[in-house]
């Protein structure tokens, strides 16, 4: 897999409604829904490409992402609708929604993060704060799927590739939030400051 190229296959979209943010991620895989499905909901595959998840992972349950946010499954309709609730710590929570559908012989993944996002906050990075993190998610997904290894989230952007991965992705996203309105400015300062953020340079 040419990891580069991976983050071409994604559509991104940002939607301001003024309180709420919304960052939107569209993408195929080269599976079945079912296959999908159950990698987006097994315990066991969870971990394998995105965090060990432990919980009662079912309608109504809770769950918690290690090292990662947790919430409630709001709701659940295999093989098509995920929902839930997403918190980190004590933080407000938001929400994830995932929909799959079958595109031929591929599935075609759609994921919505909606949430109350503080003015400072979405002023100093924008939608790249959820959105390079929703990338690097569904890099490990198609890893995941292609049987490849899971990438060094510690060290990720140490890495050539990894580091051009997160500009890439940084750069992206500040396109996206420039389509949805966004002045020059704004998306010129957020995208640097998203990259800062998950590709540190040494000092």
């Amino acid at each position: 897999m040419d990891i580069i190229d991976e983050i071409t296959r994604t559509h991104r979209e940002v939607r301001d409604t003024g309180e709420i943010k919304v960052v939107q991620l569209v993408r195929h895989y080269d599976t079945d829904v079912t296959d999908l499905w159950d990698a987006c909901t097994s315990a066991e595959r969870i971990g394998r490409w995105l965090t060990p998840v432990t919980g009662d992972l079912r309608l109504g349950g809770h769950f918690q992402l290690q090292g990662n946010a947790g919430g409630e499954i709001l709701a659940c309709d295999p093989p098509s609708l995920l929902r839930v609730s997403w918190a980190m710590g004590e933080g407000p929570a938001s929400h994830v929604e995932v929909r799959l559908a079958a595109d031929g012989d591929r599935t075609r993944l759609e994921l919505r993060h909606e949430a109350s996002v503080p003015p400072e906050f979405w002023e100093q990075f924008g939608p790249g704060a959820v959105g390079v993190g929703w990338d690097l998610a569904l890099l490990g997904l198609a890893l995941h799927l292609t049987g490849g290894e899971k990438v060094d989230e510690a060290h990720f952007h140490e890495t050539g590739e990894g580091r051009e991965y997160i500009i890439r992705s940084s750069r992206y996203w500040g396109e996206a939030f420039k389509a949805s309105g966004a002045p020059d400015d704004l998306v010129a300062a957020t995208t640097a400051a998203t990259t800062a953020f998950y590709a540190p340079t040494a000092e």
